[in-house]
């Protein structure tokens, strides 16, 4: 017998919009949207990317991709006879090679994409190389080989396909995530959302740590613009500091002050061409007879 997933309760999540216009940080890991498992060996390749951090006033005119939590009904646990009946329907809409799996004591295995939508730098150990085979056969957690932090920002909007198990929580997932990248940061600043399309809105809603993705994918259908699952920040409210590390926060200090340096060159150099054009106007008016 295999257990539904608990009741979802989903609350708003509010997007920063402030952008920071410097990207501090590069870091030797991949992202690719082909298939990967959470034990996936790490590529090499290089990001940059831009970021931002803190919330924005909320504007007045509705947004069209809307974040609200959707109420639904706790369904009967599933008998492992209806579990084969979903999985055969499903596999039968797969146009790829990405099938379910009924195992023989009840639970599934399948694979889901996660977009990954990230505003704010991650954490990562400094100095070390790409994971290799042997160290994600051996299990070998590269992090704990240094002490030393840097900060780099994912590529947004990314997507990384995971082969799961029906068993497999949220929790997980997230975990399993920020292993596979090096990310040393408290996955509780992370949360993962399913993404829903409904009346020309896009809807988010924040899933609990214990809900089951693999088993939401099943009962959507392969279709991934019925349902698909988003990493973002878990934002609370307010910018919780606390949560950042004294690196991260210095990190944003030294940010800060290279965007400001920044707009203070934007602004000199516009009002220097201002001051340019009306030199340049007066002396020609100068220059005609009057």
């Amino acid at each position: 017998m295999v257990a539904g997933p608990p009741e979802p309760t989903g609350e708003p999540c509010a997007r920063s919009a402030s952008r920071l216009c410097w990207v501090s940080m590069t870091i030797g890991s991949s992202m690719s949207s082909g298939y990967c498992s959470l034990d996936e060996d790490l590529e090499d390749c290089f990001f940059t990317a831009k970021t931002s951090f803190f919330r924005s006033t909320p504007n007045k005119v509705p947004a069209k991709n809307v974040t609200q939590a959707v109420e639904e009904e706790k369904p009967e646990p599933p008998t492992i006879q209806e579990i084969k009946e979903k999985i055969e329907k499903y596999n039968a809409k797969v146009t790829n090679c990405l099938l379910m799996k009924l195992n023989d004591d009840g639970t599934y295995t399948g694979f889901i994409k996660v977009h990954l939508k990230l505003c704010r730098p991650v954490t990562v150990p400094a100095g070390i190389r790409p994971q290799s085979i042997y160290d994600a056969l051996k299990e070998v957690n590269l992090a704990d080989m240094t002490d030393k932090r840097t900060s780099f920002y994912l590529p947004l909007d990314a997507i990384k396909q995971l082969h799961i198990s029906s068993t497999t929580t949220v929790s997980e997932v997230i975990q399993g995530l920020l292993k596979k990248f090096m990310v040393v940061d408290n996955p509780q600043k992370f949360a993962l959302f399913k993404e829903m399309r409904k009346d020309g809105q896009v809807l988010f809603q924040k899933l609990p740590l214990t809900e089951f993705p693999l088993y939401l994918r099943l009962l959507a259908g392969p279709d991934t613009d019925v349902l698909s699952f988003v990493l973002k920040e878990n934002e609370t409210g307010e910018v919780e500091w606390d949560a950042f590390s004294i690196p991260e926060l210095q990190n944003f200090l030294l940010i800060l002050d290279k965007e400001e340096k920044d707009k203070i060159q934007q602004v000199q150099r516009k009002y220097e061409k201002f001051k340019q054009r009306l030199q340049q106007t007066l002396k020609e008016a100068r220059g005609k007879p009057g």
